[in-house]
């Protein structure tokens, strides 16, 4: 997937993760999830931890004026971040 695609899934995924806390799987591995947006939608923080380990991803995603959005990982690559939004399937409730 290049870098254009990654973007595109990348976005695609995160609109489809409900906000508040939700727990699914990444790799094999059990995560809890939580995931705030602001009101006017510009502005979307998630937090995830794995439940069983110590590894978690955390950012916060701005989208600008001109609805580019800039994401800040939060000292994680933005690689990292990426997979793990792509990669997350939630749980069947």
């Amino acid at each position: 997937m290049n870098a254009d695609e990654a973007k595109v899934a990348f976005e695609q995924a995160l609109a489809r993760l409900p906000s508040g806390y939700i727990e699914g799987v990444f790799e094999g591995r059990p995560w809890g999830a939580t995931i705030r947006r602001s009101i006017d939608h510009r502005r979307v923080w998630l937090f995830a931890r794995d439940l069983r380990g110590n590894d978690i991803v955390s950012f916060n995603l701005y989208r600008t004026t001109s609805g580019s959005p800039v994401l800040k990982p939060c000292e994680m690559s933005s690689d990292k971040v990426t997979a793990f939004v792509i990669g997350f399937k939630p749980a069947a409730e």
